[in-house]
């Protein structure tokens, strides 16, 4: 019974964070242009994400421009994208595998196998919350030199956007289902007893039983 609800809790939080990675790499707000210039009254805010940067005037609206080339972008948002990717297809490849081998389906009919499967669920998980932890940490290392650099202009810094602390949060709860999809299958799974069969008795010359096996 327990092993069952730290299974059910353990999808849970990795279907989540799953979900928020989702919205975080689909999310422009990666980058927001900072407010450290003496005038408050900012006539715009820029937003720099994966795939678009955004232009978001006082008025209230907002124009969008998606990234024509690929290979023209910087080291950070082709990093970004691809490890983004790859973060998303690997949470939903555990889905699956964390549905193959729970306790409530029938994929699989034998115990030993819905528990390695369920494990190796757990795994990619982890993997995946790795994978989404990388770009987030190096994109806010990157905002963060580059705002305290005197060789950036004021017009150019940014701060950490919403998406990030999203993608934190994401990053969180695969490694935290994943570990628990990986403790929650029984230690000790129901083993078949092994027989033990006796030696075969000795036979004499004559035909007849050794009697030391009779002592």
């Amino acid at each position: 019974m327990l092993s069952a609800c730290l299974e059910t809790l353990g999808l849970g939080l990795c279907v989540s964070g799953n979900l928020l990675v989702m919205v975080a790499c689909g999310l422009p707000m990666w980058k927001v242009s900072a407010f450290i210039e003496s005038n408050i009254v900012v006539a715009q805010t820029i937003w720099d994400g994966l795939w678009m940067s955004c232009v978001v005037q006082s008025t209230g609206q907002m124009q969008c421009k998606v990234h024509d080339s690929v290979l023209a972008l910087n080291k950070d948002l082709q990093m970004g994208r691809a490890l983004t990717v790859i973060s998303a297809v690997l949470g939903v490849m555990g889905l699956f595998f964390a549905i193959a081998g729970a306790q409530c389906t029938n994929c699989l009919r034998t115990e030993n196998i819905k528990a390695k499967v369920v494990n190796a669920g757990g795994v990619i998980y982890i993997i995946s919350g790795l994978f989404v932890l990388v770009p987030l940490c190096w994109m806010a290392n990157n905002i963060i030199s580059d705002f305290y650099s005197p060789q950036v202009p004021p017009a150019k810094k940014r701060e950490i956007g919403a998406a990030l602390y999203i993608g934190w949060a994401g990053a969180g709860l695969l490694l935290a289902g994943g570990t628990l999809l990986c403790c929650s299958c029984p230690q000790h799974l129901k083993a078949s007893y092994s027989m033990k069969y006796a030696p075969t008795k000795s036979v004499t010359q004559n035909g007849d039983y050794d009697k030391r096996n009779y002592v």
